[in-house]
């Protein structure tokens, strides 16, 4: 599969080739599954022969998180608010109340003289993806950030970089060329921290968005970039 894919990036292969290649990929994957399910298989054995390894003060500390991160009432307009389906309408109504457009007067901006990036900042934007800055990117991140929907982790892809690396770059290089996003990756998770020991109130709470890596890892890449050129367009004043 190897010498084949390198052959098709500097040259055209052949319909014989391009058979072999698919069923290569799909002898690949089916042997993949197989292996999967023995190790599931041989997991599922070691646990019935040695048992679970987590200790009961794992599983007390697992459930009294748990039991912390529950919400059983809140004060909504100093009434008392319980049970999941009344807090979570409390909760999507008072946030989605802060994030409403509200119509004001705007300050205009015509006529202001802007100042304007040179030609070579420009195309410094513009560029196309390197491994170098992607890594970068990766490696200023925490490796126990929260994940998203993909439940993958920093330091997940920090220790599998040799593998993960080149879909990164596919990603990456799919979005350069047609400034599109694939869909759900900039899908979210949102969660509540409290700002406060003991919360009460839905004021104290702050809301945060969990999501995934492959739109962290590109807004991470495209902050860099303006931050080598923001001087030449915002004064320090």
């Amino acid at each position: 599969m190897s010498t084949l894919d390198t052959k098709g990036e500097t040259s055209v292969i052949d319909e014989a080739e391009v058979t072999v290649l698919h069923n290569l990929s799909k002898n690949f994957h089916s042997l993949s599954r197989i292996q999967a399910s023995m190790c599931w298989q041989k997991a599922k054995l070691n646990w019935l022969q040695e048992g679970d390894a987590n200790t009961k003060k794992i599983h007390g500390v697992m459930s009294y998180r748990q039991r912390c991160n529950v919400i059983q009432l809140i004060w909504v307009n100093d009434v008392q608010v319980e049970g999941v389906q009344d807090i979570r309408a409390a909760v999507f109504n008072h946030f989605s109340s802060h994030f409403k457009a509200i119509n004001v007067d705007r300050p205009a901006m015509e006529d202001l003289d802007f100042r304007k990036l040179s030609a070579d900042e420009s195309s410094a934007l513009t560029r196309p993806f390197t491994l170098e800055e992607v890594k970068t990117a990766i490696w200023e991140c925490d490796s126990n950030k929260s994940p998203g929907p993909d439940g993958i982790t920093f330091g997940f892809i920090k220790q599998f970089w040799l593998d993960a690396k080149d879909d990164f770059m596919r990603f990456m290089s799919e979005f350069h060329r047609n400034s599109r996003l694939p869909k759900g990756v900039n899908s979210t998770f949102i969660a509540l921290i409290p700002k406060v020991g003991s919360p009460q109130r839905l004021n104290d709470f702050r809301p945060i968005s969990l999501v995934g890596c492959l739109y962290k890892v590109l807004a991470k890449v495209l902050a860099i970039r303006l931050r080598g050129v923001i001087s030449s367009v915002v004064s320090n004043s």
